[in-house]
């Protein structure tokens, strides 16, 4: 149970601009072995370019009601469901760590979110140059936030996500390092974004949410 384990052994909890665990080795080598090779479309290839979201639906960064459906760029979007889930084994157990009761109890106790009720959510991400997230906050569904990076091509660590204070003054950029990532649960003033960076060939990472509305994974 990598998830968990990183949790427990691997992590620092950090206060500002807002509480948030950094993980160090959340994920395995088969799990990162399907992130890279994961096949997703590059959304500007089909006159569809970044605006700043990522569903490229034009969103407000405020703490809001999210669109379930995943926005104008669903198709290029590979989450992890039950249809494409045997093309996913390593992602799907991950999943399934995330379901464990073990593992609900341990961020439920730290965010102080209540998940018993909640579903996983599971996206891979591929970003590419042009890439950028305005400053948000995300939407009221999502219990907890967390993205898990996975840098092999050598891309620089200031592809990571920047975190924000209430002012939307930048106060950190987290590291864009191989196997590694942050966790937080969703609120009102947990501003962050990506600003525009240059991506040499991909930004890989892994979203991971425990959200309200129905996935193929409830959680035990």
């Amino acid at each position: 149970m990598s998830f968990l384990n990183s949790i427990n052994n691997n992590s620092k909890k950090f206060e500002d601009p807002f509480i948030h665990w950094e993980l160090n080795q959340p994920l395995t080598d088969e799990q990162i072995n399907e992130i890279i090779t994961a096949d997703i479309d590059n959304p500007v290839e089909h006159n569809l370019n970044y605006d700043g979201t990522r569903a490229i639906d034009g969103g407000e960064g405020n703490f809001r009601q999210g669109i379930v459906d995943g926005g104008r760029a669903l198709k290029f979007r590979c989450f992890i469901t039950k249809e494409n889930s045997n093309n996913f084994p390593h992602l799907t157990k991950f999943i399934n760590e995330l379901q464990s009761k073990e593992t609900t109890k341990k961020v439920s106790e730290l965010t102080g979110k209540d998940l018993s009720n909640s579903y996983v959510r599971v996206e891979v991400i591929c970003d590419r140059q042009g890439f950028w997230l305005k400053p948000h906050c995300d939407i009221k569904e999502k219990l907890m936030s967390c993205l898990l990076f996975v840098n092999k091509h050598n891309e620089k660590e200031d592809l990571g996500t920047d975190f924000y204070d209430n002012n939307l003054n930048k106060v950190k950029t987290l590291p864009y390092k191989d196997n590694y990532g942050y966790f937080f649960s969703s609120g009102p003033n947990t501003w962050h974004g990506m600003e525009k960076k240059d991506i040499k060939k991909e930004r890989r990472c892994l979203q991971v949410n425990y959200v309200t509305f129905k996935t193929d994974w409830k959680v035990d």
